[in-house]
């Protein structure tokens, strides 16, 4: 399986972004999930999905402004960012967990995708 991240780009502090990872090859068991590295910052979590799409969960510090889902028919995951602030930019990364219930360490993610720079001006 091959993960891509796609849809970041330079928005306004407080504008939406949805962002896509596009996985080749069926990964509707995987679960997924999508961390942010910032500059100058080690790689942290943001939120994952479980592989039917029946639970997310987030970092607090995220909680009830992004939100994640799921088609498998289309092989796609979402990440939708609304409220966006300049501490936001990041380049952000979707990976998948063959476990399908996915978790907020890295390690528990076999695969990953390249990841998508998100630039949030003020």
């Amino acid at each position: 399986v091959q993960l891509q991240a796609s849809g970041g780009g330079l928005v306004q502090a407080g504008d939406s972004l949805r962002l896509s990872c596009e996985a080749s090859g069926t990964f509707s068991m995987y679960a997924v999930g999508w961390f942010r590295q910032a500059p100058g910052k080690e790689r942290e979590f943001v939120g994952a999905i479980t592989w039917t799409g029946a639970r997310t969960y987030f970092a607090d510090s995220l909680k009830g402004r992004f939100t994640i889902s799921r088609d498998n028919a289309k092989n796609t995951v979402y990440l939708q960012m609304n409220s966006l602030k300049p501490e936001d930019t990041a380049v952000y990364y979707c990976a998948g967990d063959l476990r399908g219930y996915g978790s907020s360490r890295s390690r528990e993610y076999e695969y990953w995708g390249q990841g998508t720079l998100v630039t949030v001006s003020s």
